[in-house]
Formats: C-alpha cells, structure tokens, sequence
C-alpha cells in the first residue's frame, strides 16, 4: 500500500459519536522508529489494515507489549509507543467520551488509560469492522464501511447526564481554559458532585481534563505551523503561565519537551488529503 494520510467526515447517524476518521499508511521506517500516541479529548478506536498494531508501551506502565488488528484506547495522560519498522496502515476514528455509551455500550470510565483489543469491548462486529474494512478497495470504501457499520450499532439514546455532556463541551471549546470551579457553577452542580461523574462518564477529572485539552491544542498548534510556531507565543495562545510551563506539561504528557517530540514525530507529519470535509485531525 502506499503512504497515505486522508481524513473523512462521519455520517450523519455517527458524529453525534465520532469527530473524524483517518485513514493512514507508513512506509517501513528505520530501526528503532517509532510513534507517541499522544494524550488527546478523544478516545481512539484503530481498524488496521495488512499487519496487526504492535504497541510497545501502553499509558498503563503494567501493561505489557502486545499486537492488535482492532484496537479500543480510552483517554490518557501519557504517551502510548507504537513500534513502526515494518511500517503501519489503518483507520483511526477519533471517538468523543459523550459517546462511548452509544458507540462501545460503556462509559469512557471504564476505558481511561486502557488500550484493549477491540474484540474485548465490542466482540465480534470488532472482528466484522476488521474483515470488511480489509476487503473495502480504496480509502473512500473504507470509510463507508466504517460509517455503515458504526451507523448500525449506534444507540443515540445511552448518553451522559445533560450536565456533563455540557461541562465537557464547554471544556473542550475553551481550549482547557475553563475551570473546575466555572464548570460546576455553570452546570449548577458541586464541584465534587461534578468530578464523580466525570469520572464516570469521561474518565478523567475537570482539572486532568483540562490539562489534556490545553495540551492538545498546543500540540496541533505546534504541528500545523509545521514546528515553526514560537514556544513563548504557543504558551500565551493555549493559556500556560509561560513557555517553561508549557514545556513542563509537554514532558509529562507527550514523554519529552516539544522541539524534540517535533524532532522525533516530524516524520509523521504530512498534510492530509480531506477526502469528505472533515474539519481537523488529531492523531493517536
């Protein structure tokens, strides 16, 4: 196959669920090459095509190594490695929280820090999405299957509480910005009352939550200036204190600060090809 890197907009049933699919194909790298599976809002469902996934570090540290044609990864604070020599190809749907009840049949709690075969979540049509997306002809064909298939086990009606589906969009729209405090005093629930059951229902807490979304969006910030974008102003656009701050919170979520996760990942950082108007990509 060759490289590729191409995004598509979910049907219409799916993106109450999902944000984007990517569609991806790398090319056989050099020893030792690998990539971060970055901490991001959204938890990540892989469909892989030709070779299994071979992750050789999970954000759970007693996790061991392990090999998977369909993998289910809740939210995380730190990186996941994703061993690349004999190069990868796949679909990753990006997967928000509020939808883990409708899409996997259980909250995004029960899946924080986790990358399970996705046979352990969603039994066989894991294996079903895995086959079909396999035998799908090209990248257009691929993505259809996945919104035929995902469009049929959709439960629209298994979603969090209002209040959480509102604190967690008005986190994530805020870039991390919003606060703990601000949060449960616009949902009208205590704080503490609000950390259960984001717990529950997304898998991190406000605080950690907004953390993530800060980080994510310096990340994509940093990516899409094509590593050019200055750390001090990155630091003042995404709400950090200042670039030591900045730097300081890429270590402890990315695994190392972020002129060297741009070093190590550039290779990976090619521009996508949008196949149906999706609007961004995060990658895993």
């Amino acid at each position: 196959m060759d490289s590729a890197y191409v995004r598509w907009r979910p049907a219409p049933a799916v993106r109450p669920f999902a944000a984007w699919y990517t569609g991806y194909a790398q090319p056989p790298m050099p020893a030792g090459a690998r990539h971060r599976g970055l901490p991001s809002p959204y938890l990540t469902l892989i469909i892989t095509l030709d070779r299994p996934l071979r992750v050789t570090a999970h954000p759970d540290p007693a996790a061991p190594p392990g090999q998977y044609d369909t993998l289910i990864g809740g939210l995380h604070t730190t990186p996941a490695l994703i061993e690349q020599v004999g190069g990868s190809a796949g679909i990753q749907v990006a997967l928000s929280p509020l939808g883990a009840r409708a899409l996997l049949g259980l909250p995004a709690g029960e899946l924080a820090g986790a990358d399970l075969h996705g046979t352990d979540v969603l039994g066989p049509f894991a294996a079903e999405l895995h086959e079909r997306v396999g035998l799908a002809a090209d990248w257009p064909a691929r993505f259809r299957v996945v919104d035929e298939l995902l469009t049929r086990r959709a439960v629209p009606g298994l979603l969090p509480a209002p209040e959480v589906a509102f604190a967690w969009r008005r986190l994530c729209a805020s870039g991390g910005s919003a606060g703990p405090a601000e949060l449960a005093g616009e949902t009208g629930w205590s704080g503490r009352y609000l950390a259960r059951r984001f717990a529950v229902e997304i898998g991190l807490s406000p605080k950690v939550a907004g953390r993530v979304a800060r980080f994510d969006r310096a990340r994509r910030l940093l990516q899409t200036s094509g590593g050019a974008h200055p750390l001090a102003g990155l630091a003042v656009a995404c709400g950090y204190y200042d670039q030591a701050h900045l730097t300081r919170e890429f270590a402890a979520l990315a695994g190392l600060p972020p002129a060297r996760w741009w070093a190590e990942e550039f290779r990976n950082m090619q521009s996508p090809v949008d196949l149906a108007g999706a609007e961004s990509a995060h990658e895993r």
